[in-house]
Protein backbone atom coordinates (compact mmCIF):
# COMPACT_ATOMS: atom_id res chain seq x y z
CA UNK A 1 0.00 0.00 0.00
CA UNK A 2 1.16 3.35 -1.14
CA UNK A 3 0.33 6.93 0.45
CA UNK A 4 0.23 10.34 -1.23
CA UNK A 5 0.86 13.96 0.22
CA UNK A 6 -0.71 15.88 -2.07
CA UNK A 7 2.44 18.38 -1.70
CA UNK A 8 5.71 17.77 -3.52
CA UNK A 9 8.71 16.63 -1.76
CA UNK A 10 10.42 19.72 -2.51
CA UNK A 11 9.55 23.39 -4.38
CA UNK A 12 9.73 23.05 -8.10
CA UNK A 13 9.60 26.37 -9.04
CA UNK A 14 10.72 28.24 -12.51
CA UNK A 15 11.43 31.57 -13.39
CA UNK A 16 11.14 32.00 -16.75
CA UNK A 17 9.08 28.97 -18.96
CA UNK A 18 11.94 26.92 -21.87
CA UNK A 19 10.66 24.27 -24.00
CA UNK A 20 13.75 23.14 -25.22
CA UNK A 21 14.58 22.78 -21.11
CA UNK A 22 11.17 20.70 -20.48
CA UNK A 23 12.87 18.30 -23.57
CA UNK A 24 15.54 18.13 -22.08
CA UNK A 25 14.64 17.21 -18.59
CA UNK A 26 12.63 14.07 -20.14
CA UNK A 27 15.80 12.39 -19.96
CA UNK A 28 15.97 12.90 -15.90
CA UNK A 29 12.24 11.30 -16.05
CA UNK A 30 12.64 8.61 -19.05
CA UNK A 31 15.87 8.30 -19.66
CA UNK A 32 18.29 5.44 -18.62
CA UNK A 33 19.83 7.67 -16.40
CA UNK A 34 16.35 8.59 -14.87
CA UNK A 35 13.88 8.63 -12.32
CA UNK A 36 11.59 6.08 -13.95
CA UNK A 37 14.19 3.59 -13.87
CA UNK A 38 15.77 3.88 -10.67
CA UNK A 39 12.02 4.12 -8.90
CA UNK A 40 11.64 0.63 -10.80
CA UNK A 41 14.66 -0.87 -9.93
CA UNK A 42 14.30 -0.41 -6.18
CA UNK A 43 10.73 -1.15 -6.13
CA UNK A 44 11.39 -4.57 -8.22
CA UNK A 45 14.48 -5.57 -5.64
CA UNK A 46 12.35 -4.85 -2.92
CA UNK A 47 9.58 -7.09 -4.17
CA UNK A 48 12.38 -9.85 -4.27
CA UNK A 49 14.55 -9.07 -1.54
CA UNK A 50 15.04 -12.36 0.87
CA UNK A 51 16.96 -12.03 4.12
CA UNK A 52 17.43 -9.38 6.14
CA UNK A 53 14.25 -7.07 5.87
CA UNK A 54 15.66 -4.14 6.56
CA UNK A 55 17.04 -3.71 3.27
CA UNK A 56 13.46 -4.99 1.68
CA UNK A 57 11.95 -2.21 3.90
CA UNK A 58 14.93 0.32 2.47
CA UNK A 59 14.52 -0.56 -1.29
CA UNK A 60 10.97 0.31 -0.78
CA UNK A 61 10.95 3.96 0.90
CA UNK A 62 13.73 4.78 -1.61
CA UNK A 63 11.72 3.72 -4.66
CA UNK A 64 8.49 5.73 -3.43
CA UNK A 65 10.96 8.58 -2.81
CA UNK A 66 12.15 8.00 -6.53
CA UNK A 67 8.37 7.89 -7.40
CA UNK A 68 8.41 12.20 -5.72
CA UNK A 69 11.28 12.62 -8.28
CA UNK A 70 9.00 11.86 -10.96
CA UNK A 71 6.45 13.93 -9.89
CA UNK A 72 8.36 16.86 -9.34
CA UNK A 73 10.59 16.73 -12.64
CA UNK A 74 6.97 16.07 -14.00
CA UNK A 75 5.85 19.22 -12.46
CA UNK A 76 8.90 21.40 -13.54
CA UNK A 77 8.54 20.53 -17.39
CA UNK A 78 4.91 21.42 -17.47
CA UNK A 79 6.01 24.86 -15.45
CA UNK A 80 8.48 25.29 -18.60
CA UNK A 81 5.85 24.30 -21.21
CA UNK A 82 4.07 27.16 -19.90
CA UNK A 83 3.29 30.07 -22.86
CA UNK A 84 4.36 27.32 -25.22
CA UNK A 85 2.11 28.05 -28.57
CA UNK A 86 -1.12 25.72 -28.82
CA UNK A 87 -1.89 27.25 -32.53
CA UNK A 88 -0.06 27.68 -36.01
CA UNK A 89 -1.31 31.28 -35.68
CA UNK A 90 0.15 31.76 -32.20
CA UNK A 91 3.50 30.34 -32.66
CA UNK A 92 4.26 32.43 -35.76
CA UNK A 93 2.96 35.89 -33.67
CA UNK A 94 5.87 34.32 -30.54
CA UNK A 95 9.18 34.07 -32.87
CA UNK A 96 11.46 33.30 -29.68
CA UNK A 97 9.28 30.24 -28.26
CA UNK A 98 8.29 29.06 -31.88
CA UNK A 99 12.28 28.78 -32.58
CA UNK A 100 12.32 26.90 -29.78
CA UNK A 101 9.83 24.43 -31.16
CA UNK A 102 11.78 24.01 -33.86
CA UNK A 103 15.24 24.09 -32.40
CA UNK A 104 15.12 21.01 -30.54
CA UNK A 105 12.26 21.36 -27.84
CA UNK A 106 9.79 18.48 -27.91
CA UNK A 107 6.64 18.70 -30.49
CA UNK A 108 4.76 15.89 -28.67
CA UNK A 109 4.54 17.95 -25.45
CA UNK A 110 2.06 20.04 -27.86
CA UNK A 111 0.89 17.29 -29.88
CA UNK A 112 0.65 13.99 -27.57
CA UNK A 113 0.52 15.91 -24.04
CA UNK A 114 -1.51 18.92 -23.22
CA UNK A 115 2.03 20.64 -22.98
CA UNK A 116 2.47 18.25 -19.75
CA UNK A 117 5.48 15.79 -19.22
CA UNK A 118 5.40 12.17 -20.64
CA UNK A 119 7.20 8.64 -19.71
CA UNK A 120 9.94 9.25 -22.52
CA UNK A 121 13.61 10.35 -22.55
CA UNK A 122 14.73 13.85 -24.32
CA UNK A 123 14.74 12.05 -27.98
CA UNK A 124 10.44 11.14 -27.06
CA UNK A 125 11.90 7.51 -26.94
CA UNK A 126 9.59 5.90 -24.21
CA UNK A 127 11.01 3.78 -21.32
CA UNK A 128 10.55 -0.23 -21.85
CA UNK A 129 12.36 -1.46 -18.50
CA UNK A 130 15.34 -3.00 -19.92
CA UNK A 131 17.62 -0.78 -17.45
CA UNK A 132 15.73 -1.77 -14.50
CA UNK A 133 18.22 -4.79 -12.78
CA UNK A 134 16.75 -6.93 -10.06
CA UNK A 135 19.25 -9.90 -9.74
CA UNK A 136 17.60 -10.62 -6.31
CA UNK A 137 21.88 -10.91 -5.19
CA UNK A 138 22.13 -8.17 -2.79
CA UNK A 139 25.15 -7.54 -2.90
CA UNK A 140 24.99 -7.56 -7.01
CA UNK A 141 21.90 -4.82 -6.48
CA UNK A 142 23.60 -2.53 -4.13
CA UNK A 143 26.34 -2.42 -6.98
CA UNK A 144 23.99 -1.91 -9.44
CA UNK A 145 22.18 0.71 -7.50
CA UNK A 146 25.17 3.04 -6.59
CA UNK A 147 26.03 2.80 -10.16
CA UNK A 148 22.62 4.31 -11.15
CA UNK A 149 22.76 7.17 -8.75
CA UNK A 150 25.95 8.14 -10.28
CA UNK A 151 24.90 8.37 -13.60
CA UNK A 152 21.66 9.92 -12.17
CA UNK A 153 24.42 12.73 -10.23
CA UNK A 154 25.99 13.30 -13.64
CA UNK A 155 23.17 14.38 -15.39
CA UNK A 156 21.55 16.17 -13.12
CA UNK A 157 25.06 18.34 -12.89
CA UNK A 158 24.44 18.46 -16.47
CA UNK A 159 21.33 19.57 -16.47
CA UNK A 160 22.25 22.47 -13.95
CA UNK A 161 25.03 23.67 -15.85
CA UNK A 162 22.56 23.84 -18.80
CA UNK A 163 20.20 26.20 -17.02
CA UNK A 164 20.45 29.80 -15.80
CA UNK A 165 16.97 29.89 -14.15
CA UNK A 166 17.35 30.12 -10.41
CA UNK A 167 13.98 28.35 -9.90
CA UNK A 168 15.57 25.23 -11.90
CA UNK A 169 18.91 25.27 -10.21
CA UNK A 170 17.26 25.27 -6.79
CA UNK A 171 15.60 22.56 -7.37
CA UNK A 172 18.42 20.84 -9.94
CA UNK A 173 20.53 20.85 -6.64
CA UNK A 174 18.29 19.11 -4.30
CA UNK A 175 18.06 15.93 -6.74
CA UNK A 176 21.93 16.39 -7.00
CA UNK A 177 22.16 16.47 -3.30
CA UNK A 178 19.63 13.04 -2.83
CA UNK A 179 21.59 11.29 -5.83
CA UNK A 180 24.53 12.41 -3.10
CA UNK A 181 22.86 10.35 -0.39
CA UNK A 182 21.99 7.32 -2.13
CA UNK A 183 25.29 6.54 -3.75
CA UNK A 184 26.23 5.90 -0.20
CA UNK A 185 23.25 4.39 1.13
CA UNK A 186 23.95 1.40 -1.37
CA UNK A 187 27.67 0.85 -0.88
CA UNK A 188 26.76 1.55 3.11
CA UNK A 189 25.04 -1.90 2.71
CA UNK A 190 27.95 -3.64 1.21
CA UNK A 191 30.35 -1.91 3.94
CA UNK A 192 27.14 -3.68 6.45
CA UNK A 193 27.76 -6.90 5.02
CA UNK A 194 31.26 -6.87 5.69
CA UNK A 195 32.61 -4.54 2.64
CA UNK A 196 33.40 -5.32 -0.85
CA UNK A 197 36.78 -8.32 0.26
CA UNK A 198 33.98 -10.26 1.74
CA UNK A 199 31.27 -9.54 -1.03
CA UNK A 200 33.38 -10.42 -3.82
CA UNK A 201 33.86 -12.12 -6.12
CA UNK A 202 29.45 -11.82 -6.37
CA UNK A 203 27.66 -14.03 -5.70
CA UNK A 204 30.13 -15.70 -2.80
CA UNK A 205 28.19 -18.66 -2.01
CA UNK A 206 29.38 -19.83 -5.52
CA UNK A 207 31.53 -22.76 -4.98
CA UNK A 208 35.27 -22.78 -5.31
CA UNK A 209 34.84 -26.44 -7.57
CA UNK A 210 32.28 -24.69 -9.83
CA UNK A 211 35.15 -21.77 -10.96
CA UNK A 212 38.44 -22.81 -13.21
CA UNK A 213 40.28 -20.54 -10.72
CA UNK A 214 43.14 -20.42 -12.87
CA UNK A 215 41.45 -17.98 -14.52
CA UNK A 216 40.24 -15.91 -12.13
CA UNK A 217 43.14 -13.24 -11.50
CA UNK A 218 45.03 -12.67 -14.33
CA UNK A 219 44.23 -9.49 -16.63
CA UNK A 220 44.73 -10.16 -19.89
CA UNK A 221 46.22 -8.04 -22.50
CA UNK A 222 45.47 -8.68 -26.22
CA UNK A 223 47.35 -5.30 -27.26
CA UNK A 224 49.94 -6.71 -30.28
CA UNK A 225 51.93 -3.46 -29.75
CA UNK A 226 51.76 -2.76 -26.17
CA UNK A 227 52.55 -3.61 -22.93
CA UNK A 228 49.76 -4.41 -20.15
CA UNK A 229 48.52 -0.85 -18.79
CA UNK A 230 50.32 -1.19 -15.21
CA UNK A 231 48.00 -0.60 -11.95
CA UNK A 232 46.15 -2.25 -9.21
CA UNK A 233 44.71 -4.90 -11.70
CA UNK A 234 48.00 -5.92 -12.67
CA UNK A 235 49.67 -7.39 -9.35
CA UNK A 236 49.40 -7.73 -5.55
CA UNK A 237 46.74 -9.25 -3.46
CA UNK A 238 43.50 -9.52 -5.59
CA UNK A 239 40.62 -7.53 -3.52
CA UNK A 240 38.68 -10.76 -2.57
CA UNK A 241 42.00 -11.95 -0.83
CA UNK A 242 41.92 -14.78 -2.51
CA UNK A 243 44.68 -14.50 -4.60
CA UNK A 244 47.03 -12.51 -6.23
CA UNK A 245 46.63 -10.50 -9.85
CA UNK A 246 48.81 -11.26 -12.46
CA UNK A 247 49.40 -10.31 -15.67
CA UNK A 248 49.16 -12.46 -19.36
CA UNK A 249 50.82 -11.07 -22.34
CA UNK A 250 49.28 -12.11 -26.15
CA UNK A 251 48.45 -15.51 -24.76
CA UNK A 252 48.14 -18.20 -27.29
CA UNK A 253 44.28 -19.31 -27.38
CA UNK A 254 43.21 -22.59 -25.64
CA UNK A 255 40.13 -23.33 -27.68
CA UNK A 256 39.05 -25.11 -30.84
CA UNK A 257 38.39 -23.13 -34.45
CA UNK A 258 34.54 -22.97 -34.29
CA UNK A 259 33.59 -25.03 -37.54
CA UNK A 260 29.97 -26.40 -37.58
CA UNK A 261 30.60 -28.81 -40.76
CA UNK A 262 27.34 -28.80 -43.32
CA UNK A 263 23.82 -28.41 -42.51
CA UNK A 264 21.03 -30.33 -41.86
CA UNK A 265 18.36 -31.62 -44.38
CA UNK A 266 15.20 -29.17 -44.47
CA UNK A 267 17.23 -26.53 -42.54
CA UNK A 268 16.74 -23.79 -45.48
CA UNK A 269 20.38 -24.52 -46.57
CA UNK A 270 21.93 -25.03 -49.89
CA UNK A 271 22.35 -28.46 -51.44
CA UNK A 272 26.26 -27.23 -51.20
CA UNK A 273 25.73 -27.24 -47.30
CA UNK A 274 24.44 -29.68 -46.62
CA UNK A 275 25.94 -32.67 -44.59
CA UNK A 276 23.79 -36.00 -45.65
CA UNK A 277 24.83 -37.75 -42.45
CA UNK A 278 23.52 -35.39 -40.63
Amino acid sequence: MFHHSSKLQYPVKVDKPNPEFAMLLQQAIGGIEGEIRVAMQYFFQAMGARGDDRIRDMLMSTATEELSHIEMLGHAVALNLEGAPVAYQEATAQDPVMNAILGGANPRHLLSSGLSAMPVNANGVPFDMSHVYATGNIAADMLANATAEAGGRVLASRLYNWTDDHGMKDFLSFLIARDTYHQQQWLAVIEELGGLEKQLPIPNATPQDHEAMQHSYYYLNTLLDKEAPQGRWAEGPSLDGRSEFSVRNQPSPEGQEPSLGGAKEKSGAQKEQIDPNK
